[in-house]
């Protein structure tokens, strides 16, 4: 899964989690059944999570694309530049 992907999937989790709880709620109170709220937001809760925890085609979208070995070689590592400044401290006397 791409980052792209990843964004989509948390996108499509709130949206859903949150759709599914507005229903829930609307057929717990229409129905005055605080059992059938549970059970609706439940299915909620595993129909999203079908959608959104594997990683479907969809999601990867846009995929990063990698250096080859080969080529990596050709390009060094660039090394932490060391900045060594000594602070005089100063003594109160």
């Amino acid at each position: 899964m791409d980052w792209e992907g990843q964004k989509l999937a948390e996108q499509l989790m709130q949206i859903m989690l949150l759709a599914f709880a507005v229903i829930a709620f609307g057929a717990g109170y229409l129905l005055a059944s605080f059992q059938t709220m549970i059970l609706t937001y439940a299915g909620g809760v595993v129909l999203t999570t079908l959608v959104t925890l594997p990683n479907w085609p969809f999601f990867n979208k846009h995929p990063l694309k990698w250096l080859d070995p080969s080529e990596a070689e050709k390009h060094p590592k660039p090394q932490p530049s060391v900045n060594v400044t000594a602070k005089k401290k100063s003594v109160k006397k």
